[in-house]
């Protein structure tokens, strides 16, 4: 579905990423892990289109999108839940859902998402009418993922879903995700909690420094040592 081939991408003379290949099929969950400062959130910013990168290829469903801007993008169904949330804190729950579809000029698509991210978030429903900035972190990541179902994407990026939230809120946020896939969206997963996406994902990547250093199937990264040194603080996971 997605094939990233020798990305190199520069922030002024800074190179963040080196020649970066990754792949994500149809129906799975992929997981990119690495430490704060590796790169993971520049290459999702790049694939979604919002920064450009200077060499390599970046195909989705067989055509080139390295060129395309960031709406195009989300036109052909990808979206990216980002780092932070980033909801527009003024606005209500309802209105940050239906500007996840400002594309859309069906109105009967639109209302049929609206009613399947409130199937999913019980909780947004319920604050449907809420200002976005009161909500709390959990409810705040609970909007940013509904906000990026709207669009009905076939490859959904999140981007430290986790962050900031509590134990019992992870494990949530983690249970929608897996829902979310069931349903049908290919998932491609860029967390720090390296426990907590190798607990659901097929295959991960391993990103030092915009580099990657390991790819494998969860499997094969739960039984490496220098992952479970470096990022399952000496243990592996267990889902």
């Amino acid at each position: 579905m997605l094939k990233v081939e020798n990305l190199q991408v520069y922030y002024d003379a800074i190179h963040a990423i080196k020649g970066v290949s990754l792949e994500v099929s149809q129906g799975e969950i992929v997981t990119l892990i690495g430490a704060n400062g590796a790169g993971k959130t520049t290459i999702l910013r790049t694939i979604s289109g919002l920064e450009k990168a200077r060499e390599g290829k970046i195909e989705y469903l067989g055509r080139d999108i390295a060129s395309q801007q960031a709406h195009d993008i989300v036109k052909i169904g990808i979206s990216q839940v980002p780092e932070g949330r980033r909801v527009f804190t003024n606005m209500s729950v309802t209105e940050n859902l239906e500007l996840g579809a400002y594309l859309s000029k069906d109105r009967k698509a639109k209302a049929d998402s609206l009613k399947r991210v409130f199937e999913h978030f019980p909780r947004l429903y319920e604050r449907r009418t809420q200002i976005a900035g009161t909500l709390s972190g959990g409810e705040q990541q609970m909007l940013a993922m509904g906000r990026a179902l709207m669009s009905k994407p076939k490859l959904m990026m999140l981007d430290e879903p986790s962050m900031g939230l509590a134990p019992i809120l992870v494990r949530q946020i983690f249970s929608i995700i897996k829902e979310i896939h069931k349903e049908g969206t290919t998932i491609l997963l860029i967390e720090q909690n390296a426990n907590m996406a190798l607990s659901i994902a097929d295959r991960g990547y391993v990103l030092e420094t915009g580099k990657i250093v390991m790819q494998g199937s969860v499997q094969e990264l739960l039984a490496s040592e220098e992952i479970k040194n470096a990022y399952l603080g000496g243990e592996a996971a267990h889902s």
